[in-house]
């Protein structure tokens, strides 16, 4: 049986390691959690990730890099999931809301791709929101 909400899934494993200050997780592998980790990388919650492909499952997993400050301090301080499956939340791109007054991102998938909230804004599009991160 699969599984309903990947997303969710992935978003619930790096807060889990996060809290345990682990180096890295492992999620399954999907184009749509592979682009938000790339969100993630780029805004600078994560160190890194990488595709492992294995030879006997059809599907690969994410390993994803978490990143500490130097006094070992989270930098991802809460991730939380807005959209979800049996609710989803759309906005236009003036309703785009801030998260924690700007100190946070909310990831949004749109016609152009996953991006940031701030992103979204600037190429004047909308659509779901599927996380907040702060």
């Amino acid at each position: 049986m699969g599984m309903s909400d990947p997303i969710a899934d992935m978003l619930t494993r790096v807060r889990n390691a996060n809290h345990r200050k682990f180096k890295s997780t492992d999620v399954l592998f999907s184009r749509m959690n592979l682009n938000i980790a790339k969100v993630l990388k780029k805004t600078g919650y994560i160190n890194g990730f990488e595709v492992k492909r294995d030879g006997k499952r059809r599907m690969g997993l994410l390993r994803i890099y978490l990143r500490y400050s130097t006094a070992n301090e989270r930098i991802i301080t809460d991730i939380q999931r807005v959209s979800k499956p049996g609710r989803r939340f759309y906005v236009g791109s003036k309703e785009i809301p801030e998260v924690l007054n700007g100190y946070g991102i909310a990831v949004l998938s749109t016609s152009r791709g996953i991006m940031t909230d701030k992103e979204a804004r600037d190429l004047n599009v909308g659509g779901e929101i599927l996380c907040n991160v702060w």
